[in-house]
């Protein structure tokens, strides 16, 4: 199988845009083709556009975005598809990358994702998210993501032992993190103290979707992300010889039972543990190689489970490692250097591709202000649906 890689990386800025959908997405497939050094035009050099997006028809009101972009930037005729995939949709728009140019089909392939959330409301938009959800036996009785993510949160507490304060321990860790991530939606710390002290908590910390409250998961956001794949024996004829070239390790997807209440471990991210693993393998890698990683916190119940899914902790131990500082930079293993949804934010179909840029960045050095020391192998974990459909992607440059 011919080795793929990313020598290109573009991000918006996350939070509020007034930019339109597809401009949106153009910025940052620009900023990925100069990092590269790719041009438009007659001597474009791009196969392929995927875009990955989850709501671009039904919040953005644009089909077709993969064509409108190909257009805008002037690299036609390249092939152009759209992806959804839930939450998942930009990993899985990488992945279709990787598999473009592992096959021989093409030789570059350049990997969007994007959303535009604020441009509803909040209640729209929550209801919105939870159309991933099964529509008979979850969507139509009013469940939402937080609801669940709620339900998820109470049975981990009861199983394992996890506490509030440790979500609140995760939640401080990203946003000291993204304040030094320039791209990033939040960039102000957070004090520990005054988001769990019992005399004003309600005040500055309130309940969500019990035992969930607002600093236990995710703003609602704009923004896109890009990143250019190339076959490293195409790299030089390219044109892109002068890059480093950050070779996909690894990359594979899983599934889960979509009604959770039907799995045989409602408190397992089964889909997690698969898509990590298959990864892993694909590899020739073990948890212990990984250097810095970016895991899904949609709601910070996951960066703690889902850090003991891929094999990072032993099960049930995932929020004492929290507590111990082991997933911050200069910890055991580095977890969203990049902030992670919770405070870099989370434009659903930009999340995965954002993830893989910031493991670039800190896999080349460049992650000025939140760099790991040293940090050659990095893995993502996109997470589509309530863990029913995830994507896990390993990055090296060894």
């Amino acid at each position: 199988m011919r080795q793929v890689g990313i020598v290109g990386v573009g991000h918006t800025k996350f939070g509020k845009s007034s930019v339109p959908f597809i401009d949106m997405l153009c910025e940052a497939a620009l900023q990925a083709m100069d990092d590269a050094g790719a041009k438009t035009g007659r001597r474009n050099v791009i196969d392929q556009v995927f875009v990955g997006s989850m709501g671009s028809g039904m919040v953005s009101r644009i089909s077709g975005a993969a064509s409108a972009v190909v257009d805008t930037l002037n690299i036609r005729p390249a092939m152009a598809e759209t992806v959804e995939n839930g939450p998942a949709s930009g990993a899985s728009a990488v992945k279709l990358g990787v598999m473009a140019i592992a096959s021989g089909m093409c030789d570059c392939v350049l990997v969007i994702g994007g959303e535009g959330m604020r441009e509803v409301s909040g209640w729209e938009g929550t209801d919105f998210v939870a159309t991933m959800l099964h529509p008979e036996a979850e969507y139509k009785y009013g469940c939402t993501l937080p609801s669940f993510a709620g339900l998820f949160t109470r049975l981990c507490m009861d199983k394992f032992g996890v506490e509030s304060k440790d979500l609140s321990i995760v939640s401080v860790k990203n946003h000291d993190n993204a304040c030094h991530n320039p791209v990033a939606h939040i960039q102000r710390p957070v004090v520990l103290e005054r988001i769990t002290n019992p005399a004003y908590i309600n005040a500055t910390n309130p309940i969500v979707a019990d035992p969930l409250r607002q600093f236990d998961m995710c703003p609602v956001s704009d923004g896109a992300a890009a990143v250019l794949l190339v076959a490293q024996d195409k790299q030089e004829a390219l044109g892109f010889g002068h890059k480093k070239f950050v070779r996909v390790a690894g990359i594979a997807s899983a599934t889960d039972t979509h009604v959770v209440a039907n799995r045989a471990e409602p408190s397992d991210l089964l889909a997690v543990r698969l898509s990590a693993n298959k990864a892993y393998a694909m590899a020739g890698m073990k948890p212990e190689d990984i250097d810095v990683a970016e895991l899904h916190d949609a709601f910070q119940i996951l960066e703690i489970e889902e850090s003991e899914e891929v094999g990072f902790f032993p099960r049930g131990e995932g929020h004492l490692a929290a507590r111990r500082g082991d997933t911050k930079i200069g910890g055991k293993i580095p977890v969203n250097t990049s902030g992670g949804l919770k405070a870099k934010g989370h434009p659903l179909g930009a999340t995965g591709v954002s993830q893989i840029v910031e493991l670039v960045r800190q896999l080349r050095g460049e992650a000025e202000g939140r760099q790991v020391e040293g940090a050659k192998t990095g893995l993502a974990i996109n997470f589509g649906g309530f863990g029913n459909n995830v994507v896990a992607t390993i990055l090296t440059t060894k």
